[in-house]
C-alpha cells in the first residue's frame, strides 16, 4: 500500500481551489465596495447632524463644505473648524454634490440646502444623501 498523494492529485486540488477563488473574488470586491459606501454615507450623515447640533448649541452659523476633488467634508462653526473628514482616504469613496456647501443658522435651519444631493460612490456601489430645504438629511 502506498501512502501520500501524487503531484497530479495536489495539482488538481489546487486548480479546483483556484477556480473557486476566482469565482468568489468579484462578489467579494462588490461586497467591500458596498460596505465602504455605506460607512461613508453614515459618516456624512453624522457630519451633517454634527453641524446642525453645533449651530444650535453655539447659536452661530455653521457651514458644511464639500470638496469633491479630494472627497473631503469640513464642518465650520464661525471661524473654527469643528471637524474635517477625508472620505477618500478613510473609505476610498468618491464624492459628488449638487452644491459645494450647506449652512445651518443659529436655529438649526438649513440655508442653501434645498434639494442638495450628496452622492458617494466606489466601484459599482453608490449611495445618495438628500438634504431638504430645512436642513434635514436622509438616505
Amino acid at each position: 500500500m502506498r501512502k501520500g498523494t501524487t503531484l497530479i492529485e495536489v495539482s488538481v486540488t489546487i486548480g479546483i481551489l483556484g477556480v473557486m477563488a476566482g469565482l468568489t473574488f468579484p462578489r467579494f470586491t462588490s461586497y467591500r465596495d458596498r460596505i465602504a459606501v455605506d460607512a461613508a454615507t453614515s459618516s456624512t450623515l453624522s457630519l451633517l447632524a454634527t453641524a446642525r447640533h453645533a449651530a444650535l448649541r453655539l447659536a452661530t452659523h455653521t457651514t458644511v463644505h464639500f470638496d469633491t476633488a479630494g472627497a473631503i467634508v469640513v464642518v465650520v462653526a464661525g471661524v473654527d473648524t469643528i471637524e474635517r473628514r477625508p472620505l477618500r482616504d478613510i473609505h476610498g469613496v468618491g464624492l459628488a454634490t449638487t452644491r459645494d456647501s450647506i449652512a445651518f443658522g443659529p436655529g438649526g435651519l438649513g440655508y442653501g440646502a434645498a434639494n442638495t444631493l450628496i452622492i458617494l460612490r466606489r466601484g459599482a456601489a453608490a449611495d445618495t444623501v438628500a438634504v431638504s430645504r430645512l436642513g434635514r438629511a436622509r438616505r
